[in-house]
């Protein structure tokens, strides 16, 4: 599928279990043996949680134990932190030797930032941006970037799959998956991050958001929309606060209100504070 996309590119694919740190160790080691550097690490692996596809994901975290905290922290987290400490030698290596600026980009999510899900999944994200942020410190001196790169809510083949089957809504607690994005949004975005090294050292450690990062820099989705940002008000209030207006009213909203919500992102200090918004139930 990589390779039949427009560019010079080519995707060589390994099978890797992201737990197993000698796996890890034998493939950074084929990289520098067959390329004698690594520009770019993305560490997106992630365990399927049980119970992904109904309600009880998203249930009280005394019930769901440590079954759900492995699943959230053994492959997200300690993965990415291994895979990090098996590719960073090489990396310093590549800046160095190249004078260039390798970047490791985290897969996160807004879970880091607002309770998403459960206890365990919004935990493992915090962690992942601290994982970013810390690592940064230590990496400046030696030209290597680090990001925690935010998608939205992502048309997966999975995601799409559940709301085929009718799981989506109940799992993923009521968000709108039309208004998604493509899995390909977020490779355009680390494409142009890994174009921009002077972008990468500004915002070193930092959180990104993919549809934030597609309003600055100008690019699109593969079907040409910019999709909104999950703390701007062109999504939360079309995803829960309508919805819930037009539930109490029993009445639709009219048109003079619903086109014109304002482009507004939420400070992440309003955004991470109290509880999230609720769908209307049925």
């Amino acid at each position: 599928e990589i390779n039949s996309m427009a560019g010079n590119g080519r995707a060589i694919p390994v099978p890797l279990n992201v737990s197993n740190d000698d796996e890890i160790a034998a493939l950074v080691e084929k990289v520098k043996e067959e390329c004698a550097r690594l520009d770019a690490v993305v560490c997106s692996a992630f365990t399927t949680p049980p119970d992904l596809n109904d309600s009880s994901f998203r249930d009280d975290f005394w019930k769901q134990g440590a079954v759900m905290w492995d699943a959230c922290h053994e492959v997200g987290l300690r993965g990415s932190y291994m895979t990090c400490c098996e590719s960073v030698p090489l990396m310093i290596d590549t800046a160095k030797s190249k004078s260039t600026r390798p970047l490791i980009a985290i897969i996160s999510s807004f879970g880091g930032k607002s309770y998403t899900f459960n206890v365990a999944y919004g935990v493992g994200k915090a962690g992942a941006d601290r994982l970013a942020s810390d690592m940064a410190v230590q990496l400046s001196k030696h030209n290597v970037d680090t990001i925690s790169l935010y998608p939205g809510v992502v048309r997966t083949e999975g995601n799409v799959q559940m709301e085929k089957r009718g799981e989506w809504k109940a799992a993923s607690g009521g968000l709108d998956l039309s208004m998604g994005e493509s899995p390909q949004l977020s490779g355009r975005a680390l494409a142009l991050l890994l174009a921009k090294s002077e972008l990468t050292e500004k915002r070193s450690g930092d959180v990104i958001v993919v549809a934030e990062l597609a309003k600055e820099l100008g690019f699109t989705d593969i079907d040409g929309r910019i999709p909104p940002s999950i703390r701007n008000l062109k999504f939360i209030l079309p995803a829960f606060v309508f919805p819930q207006i037009e539930k109490q009213s029993g009445s639709s909203l009219p048109s003079w209100v619903t086109d014109n919500v304002p482009d507004y992102l939420l400070p992440w200090s309003v955004f991470s504070g109290g509880p999230p918004p609720q769908p209307p139930s049925d």
